[in-house]
């Protein structure tokens, strides 16, 4: 155990060209392909890893000026019924769509941004 803790206190304090070259060995030698990750680079040139947000919350902040045009939005992309659509929409700030990937928060924005709502990812 001990071993793992030290092993993971080593991890901790590489350097930003230090990870990088890590990523290489571990690709090129090993054929292990690193996770995409954000790296957070200290004021002392250390860098800590940080993971990519893989799940996203829709966020419906406000209608806008075409309301009914986002209620029917939001009833087509949500699959919910005309009044329970509206609902969400009259109770705005309001979660849309929670736990979906980026790809899916994307198109949902879009979508609801298209119909004049404000929209933001969480």
């Amino acid at each position: 155990m001990a071993d793992l803790k030290q092993f993971a206190e080593q991890l901790v304090n590489l350097t930003v060209k230090e990870v990088n070259d890590l990523a290489t060995i571990l690709k090129d030698e090993y054929g292990i392909e690193p996770a995409a990750a954000a790296v957070v680079v200290s004021g002392d040139g250390d860098a800590a890893v940080v993971e990519e947000q893989t799940e996203f919350t829709v966020v419906l902040k406000e209608a806008g000026a075409s309301k009914l045009a986002v209620v029917k939005a939001v009833k087509e992309l949500t699959g919910l019924g005309l009044k329970e659509a509206k609902d969400l929409v009259d109770s705005a700030p309001a979660n849309v769509k929670e736990g979906v990937s980026k790809d899916e928060a994307e198109g949902l924005k879009k979508s609801l941004e298209e119909a004049g709502a404000v929209v933001e990812l969480k």
